[in-house]
């Protein structure tokens, strides 16, 4: 069955289903479902066209999907653009909203990767060093 563009599983009750549409959350199901005057216990095979007619009419009058996504990209840009705080965080990929970054955030800042000392020969092979036991030429 096919609500707002989006798939949505026969066999799971019409109020978890309505989840899987982009910016419908639990609290949202509420609204739609109070709305189109459907009971959230129901599974969506068992829905009938007139109710599945009420549930879209419903969902309609919420933003979701392309049209929530692109104002969520809207308001990221004009905060990179106005060069705050949170625009800058935005931009260089790190949390927006003050969690810590020395111990956690690996999702957003990726695998760990070591910075630190380097081993002799390590050294020696990339040119950092001269080898040992050999020096610069006299003149």
């Amino acid at each position: 069955m096919r609500v707002a563009g989006v798939n949505i599983p026969d066999e799971k009750r019409i109020d978890i289903a309505l989840t899987y549409i982009y910016g419908i959350g639990r609290s949202n199901v509420r609204n739609v479902l109070s709305k189109a005057n459907i009971d959230g216990a129901k599974r969506v095979k068992s829905l009938s066209e007139d109710e599945l007619g009420r549930i879209q009419k419903a969902v309609e009058e919420h933003k979701i999907e392309g049209e929530l996504r692109a104002e969520i990209l809207g308001n990221i840009k004009r905060l990179k653009d106005t060069g705050n705080y949170r625009g800058v965080r935005h931009a260089r990929g790190l949390p927006a909203r003050g969690q810590r970054t020395r111990s956690n955030a690996r999702t957003k800042r990726g695998k760990r990767v070591t910075i630190g000392a380097i081993r002799k020969d390590v050294a020696e092979r990339m040119g950092l060093l001269q080898k040992a036991g050999s020096s610069a030429p006299k003149k």
